[in-house]
């Protein structure tokens, strides 16, 4: 039964809950708490994976009839029967390789963004036309095209990257407010939250996982650091840099202002003042759903085993 529940919990944290989630306009006007909201989600998913792997363990290794743990196959076998034996395997091996194959993930996602960063980075710096800035060891690179460009690369050597297109549609407000709004994508590190759901989205089977919790997180993403360029610069400023930089492009592996979610960002800040009032308890909220989600989950795994590891241990 532990084992079910468990399964249920973790197709559910991985297909209708993010959906639903991803659906909701709330989470834009209480995007920090949403962005931890959707974090708690993704690890919940992965340790309720665990656990159903740890469930089916669990009852292969039960007690048979005299008592002790049946803990070679053919005792298995003879206490479950063939059946319900290979059922219990076969899921359990399942969990094993979503374990095994997330891990993969994780690292080869890193791996393939970090080596095209550092290409991509090393190249902004030999084309950048400002030569004085990059001996001074700003983060600001200046690219002479003109096509629209504003991103930027994190990293241990990050870098804000700005093209002449660009800078010739902005005002001095308007590129204060651009700068900002990379510079605290960099702060963040906003990439590695990112990084963690690709993965996430990757490992999992197509089947269950959900299509639209990336976008969703990517759109919290740049809501956040939209925050932040806010604070620095003023409301006015973000909206019309957010419209000067809706077509600017950025390479894969980097962190643009523009793009698809330029739309849905200017509604936001043009009703953020309204909704001040519910953001608060929205954020109570989504704080408590994540807690719960991580609390609940890793108790009903801990104290059952905890309780076998007593009863054991005071034989």
């Amino acid at each position: 039964m532990t084992a079910l529940l468990f399964g249920i919990l973790t197709l559910a944290l991985v297909g209708p809950i993010p959906a639903a989630l991803a659906r909701a306009e709330w989470p834009l006007y209480a995007p920090r708490a949403a962005m931890t909201l959707w974090q708690a989600i993704a690890l919940a998913a992965v340790l309720s994976a665990f656990s159903t792997g740890l469930a089916i363990a669990a009852n292969l290794l039960a007690p048979g009839p005299d008592g002790t743990p049946t803990t070679t196959p053919a005792a298995e076998l003879e206490r479950l029967g063939w059946f319900t034996w290979t059922v219990y395997v076969l899921v359990f091996i399942g969990t094993v390789v979503i374990g095994l194959r997330l891990m993969f993930t994780i690292a080869a996602v890193g791996l393939r963004t970090r080596t095209r960063r550092r290409s991509h980075r090393t190249l902004i710096d030999l084309l950048d036309r400002v030569e004085l800035r990059r001996r001074s060891g700003s983060d600001i690179r200046i690219l002479d095209v003109s096509t629209p460009m504003a991103y930027c690369l994190p990293g241990l050597r990050s870098r804000v990257v700005l093209s002449e297109g660009v800078l010739a549609r902005l005002s001095t407000d308007e590129l204060a407010a651009v700068i900002e709004h990379e510079r605290a994508h960099l702060r963040a590190r906003h990439d590695l939250v990112l990084e963690a759901f690709i993965a996430l989205h990757a490992a999992f089977p197509r089947w269950v996982r959900s299509e639209s919790a990336l976008s969703a997180v990517r759109l919290l993403a740049e809501a956040l650091a939209d925050d932040q360029a806010v604070q620095a610069t003023g409301r006015t400023s973000v909206g019309r840099a957010l419209v000067a930089c809706a077509d600017a492009t950025a390479p894969r592996g980097a962190m643009a202002i523009g793009g698809p979610t330029t739309v849905a960002r200017l509604q936001r800040l043009t009703h953020q003042t309204s909704a001040a009032g519910s953001a608060r308890r929205l954020s109570i909220t989504a704080y408590t759903l994540a807690a719960a989600l991580l609390v609940v989950p890793t108790l009903a795994v801990a104290i059952p085993w905890l309780t076998e590891l007593s009863r054991l241990l005071g034989q």
